[in-house]
């Protein structure tokens, strides 16, 4: 059996390969999964997708229709996928329930020390030997206050560094980290967290009930020169809210590694083109704002556990066997 795996990046390609030695032959294409590459995988049995895949109802009926049963996601979100529609197609889905936690917790930190310290502006001034400090200045993380919304695997990384830089700890979820509390967080209701914090990382997963977490009302309660980071999921925040408020000059700094309407976008090359998304056109013009691609998972190690628990899902469809990481079982 081959397996037709979409939206493979160059530095995946060979950890995939890898991975599958041995057991199947693996055709790794650059494009991503969408109605007008569907096609693509008539006769393939299996293909293995990405999170900006499309796996709406036409595209699952396409690739049903091609003799595809099996879906393997590389990653842990799965918003992308109508799981209905696959159930009644008779396809199985599964995706990764875990990687590194750490790869995606520390890229939150970089974006937030990037635009506490302007780094990215510090950087491009030096490139034109301009040694000026002027709009440089940043402020010391050690006893400011870190909220923390989302306190799973990566928000709980996320509070150990904070609290390596000696700062206070705010957390909201449905439910208390144990760890989190032995670091010394306080589970608040999420207006207060906002409201009292210098940093407000999020970590949950994107869900209807957590789409716009961040809402024009949210943005009006953080703090005028508040650190935002969002390295989860883009629909978490209300970007053309977020954009109003940076207008009105509010915010020390927003970090995002996702973007709402980043499928289509990241992943691609979009230099040579006229960008239509006038939301992120003008969100990217903030010199307090830093975007980038979707990146945080993107180490080594994360991926390597990505395409190795790939590899097994792919494994226990072909022996019947169902694990934590099935989201719609073999019919």
């Amino acid at each position: 059996m081959e397996i037709l795996a979409f939206g493979v990046q160059a530095d995946e390609k060979p950890l995939l390969e890898q991975a599958f030695a041995g057991h199947y032959d693996v055709r790794c294409l650059d494009v991503f999964l969408n109605e007008d590459t569907a096609p693509i995988a008539a006769g393939y049995e299996t293909v293995s997708t990405s999170v900006n895949a499309d796996l709406g109802a036409r595209v699952l009926e396409i690739l049903a229709a091609g003799g595809t049963r099996m879906v393997a996601q590389r990653s842990t979100g799965f918003n992308n996928i109508d799981l209905d529609v696959a159930e009644r197609l008779g396809m199985t889905v599964a995706r990764v329930s875990y990687y590194s936690p750490y790869s995606v917790a520390e890229f939150a930190w970089a974006l937030a020390m990037a635009v506490n310290r302007r780094i990215v502006r510090a950087s491009t001034r030096t490139r034109d030997f301009d040694f000026r400090l002027d709009g440089l200045m940043g402020r010391d993380m050690y006893g400011r206050t870190a909220g923390v919304l989302g306190t799973g695997k990566i928000g709980e990384a996320f509070a150990r560094i904070a609290h390596g830089f000696g700062m206070r700890l705010l957390g909201w979820d449905i439910a208390e980290n144990p760890t989190c509390m032995e670091l010394g967080m306080r589970y608040v209701p999420k207006e207060q967290l906002l409201a009292e914090s210098d940093l407000v990382s999020l970590h949950v997963p994107l869900m209807p009930e957590t789409r716009h977490l961040i809402d024009a009302d949210a943005l009006k309660a953080m703090r005028d020169d508040a650190i935002l980071v969002n390295s989860s999921r883009g629909g978490l925040i209300d970007t053309a809210a977020l954009v109003t408020e940076l207008r009105a000059g509010r915010f020390t700094g927003v970090g995002l590694d996702v973007y709402e309407a980043e499928a289509g976008l990241f992943f691609l090359d979009k230099s040579m083109e006229a960008i239509e998304d006038d939301t992120l056109a003008r969100l990217v013009t903030f010199p307090n704002v830093l975007v980038t691609s979707h990146q945080a998972y993107y180490t080594v190690d994360a991926v390597g556990q990505i395409v190795d628990a790939t590899v097994q899902n792919v494994l226990d469809y072909k022996e019947g066997r169902r694990s934590e990481n099935v989201l719609v079982p073999r019919s």
